[in-house]
């Protein structure tokens, strides 16, 4: 049978009371019954119930996350910085996969609701009219964590977009290079958009003719991907002399394709990467990339949400990170 308070509070003669402020570390306990409590509790192996504290608190301490793929580094690096904020603070987590599809996005939204969460923290590649909706009419704060949200009314935490991606584009100009490709996942992703703007503008900072052929947008956004796109760029006339990629792995498929050419990286084709996951170091030559630093933006977005959740005042909900550049061997 399941031990109860009842039965610790019987077993070690005090109230319920009393072992619930135990149980819940509440101090105004004397030293000899909290030792009493403890013991019995360790003997009869007593777990309390969360969904009656819950019910009784009106908060169950659960935080639910949305994040596109577990299975994914880039995304276990925010995980890890949202849980190691959430066990500072004595919260728990429920970890769902979106799999970058917007209906099940709205899915887990409702999933996690109905489970009584105090709050969450999603990552989405594009804040879609019908999730702007389901957050707006949300009973508990949400915060995106490494996702834009164009209207700023959602707690957000990001790293300038744009701006590291003119950096890496203007690295790339100031090594001599006018034909830079531009390869990215789907251009759909609030994010992509962002890089590809950058790409544009300084292009034409530098008066270099944006050249669409130049631009490639896949939506798998994979190894598979680079790998495709280079073969594709480089039956052009004139084709790219540097690369800047909008993730390791499509950065990766490309190093490659001009190694199985019989080029050399970067002395036939410089390439720059958005992500710096450890693919980015394990690779030969090692990438040079835009540190995009996940577990920061999920602790970050982790802390402002217990913030909200406690209703403490927050000055700024748009929070933006600090970048920068891991320059390596990819780049001369």
């Amino acid at each position: 049978m399941t031990v109860t308070i009842y039965d610790v509070a019987r077993e070690a003669n005090v109230s319920m009371a009393t072992v619930s402020r135990v149980v819940n570390g509440n101090q105004n306990v004397k030293p000899a019954t909290r030792k009493k409590v403890l013991e019995v509790i360790e003997r009869l192996e007593y777990r309390p119930n969360a969904v009656a504290r819950g019910l009784a608190s009106k908060k169950t301490t659960t935080v639910g996350v949305i994040i596109p793929d577990i299975s994914n580094n880039l995304y276990a690096e925010l995980a890890r910085g949202i849980e190691d904020i959430a066990t500072m603070y004595r919260y728990n987590i429920i970890l769902a996969n979106s799999d970058q599809n917007e209906e099940k996005e709205l899915t887990l939204l409702d999933t996690m609701l109905g489970k009584q969460v105090d709050g969450i923290v999603m990552m989405t590649d594009k804040v879609t009219e019908k999730i702007q909706h389901s957050m707006d009419h949300s009973p508990v704060p949400i915060v995106l964590a490494g996702s834009v949200d164009e209207t700023k009314e959602a707690p957000s935490v990001n790293i300038d977009y744009f701006q590291a991606a003119y950096e890496a584009v203007h690295l790339l100009i100031n090594n001599g290079h006018k034909r830079i490709a531009f390869i990215s996942g789907p251009a759909s992703y609030t994010v992509t958009e962002h890089k590809l703007a950058a790409y544009k503008k300084v292009l034409e900072d530098n008066n270099i003719p944006v050249d669409e052929a130049l631009i490639v947008a896949d939506e798998e956004g994979n190894y598979d991907s680079g790998m495709h796109a280079y073969e594709e760029l480089k039956k052009l006339p004139s084709a790219p002399t540097a690369y800047f990629a909008g993730s390791d792995e499509l950065a990766i498929g490309i190093i490659h394709g001009i190694q199985d050419d019989g080029g050399q990286v970067p002395a036939d084709g410089e390439v720059i990467s958005f992500e710096n996951s450890k693919l980015a170091r394990m690779v030969r030559p090692q990438l040079t990339s835009v540190v995009l630093p996940l577990y920061d933006i999920g602790a970050v977005a982790m802390r402002l949400l217990t913030k909200l959740m406690n209703k403490e005042e927050v000055a700024d909900k748009t929070v933006i990170l600090p970048h920068r550049m891991e320059i390596r061997d990819s780049t001369k």
